[in-house]
């Protein structure tokens, strides 16, 4: 149960608008319209066509997505601030 000036589903509500930004911030990154690239752009490998076929628009290979993602997930957090009360002390 939620004291204060939280509601009693604060904590849910929290959970939920954290996965919304998670999900808002992949859709940005992804370029549906574009076109996939048959070479990785960062190694110059092939990429394999059903990698094409699944993500469009996908510009590297895995194991450069994957550092790619590891370098992203370095700056960008999945915590959800909004209803923390220590970022509004801030």
């Amino acid at each position: 149960m939620a004291s204060g000036w939280a509601s009693d589903d604060a904590v849910n509500q929290q959970i939920e608008n954290t996965i919304a930004d998670a999900i808002n911030h992949v859709r940005q990154q992804m370029d549906q319209a574009a076109e996939s690239a048959e070479f990785c752009e960062e190694c110059g490998e092939a990429i394999p066509l059903a990698r094409r076929q699944v993500l469009k628009g996908v510009r590297f290979c895995v194991e450069c997505q994957t550092e790619r993602d590891k370098e992203k997930q370095k700056t960008f957090s999945l915590y959800n601030r909004r209803g923390s009360k220590d970022s509004q002390l801030r």
